[in-house]
């Protein structure tokens, strides 16, 4: 009785292990997800951006 306890146990621990596995696997995702919108949105704004520098500097002079 009490071996199957154990075994009870220790599969409960791997349970709880392999959850908190998937979950940092998850949010690793999120951020690259994340982090390749970011990227995208500054290359597609950066562009107007220079822009407008541009024609502020050619009027300020």
């Amino acid at each position: 009785m009490l071996k199957l306890y154990v075994k009870s146990k220790m599969a409960i621990a791997d349970l709880k292990k392999n959850i908190e596995g998937a979950s940092l696997i998850e949010y690793s995702l999120l951020i690259g997800l994340i982090t390749a919108a970011v990227i995208a949105l500054i290359l597609a704004v950066g562009t107007k951006v220079n822009g407008a520098w541009a024609d502020l500097d050619s009027n300020w002079t």
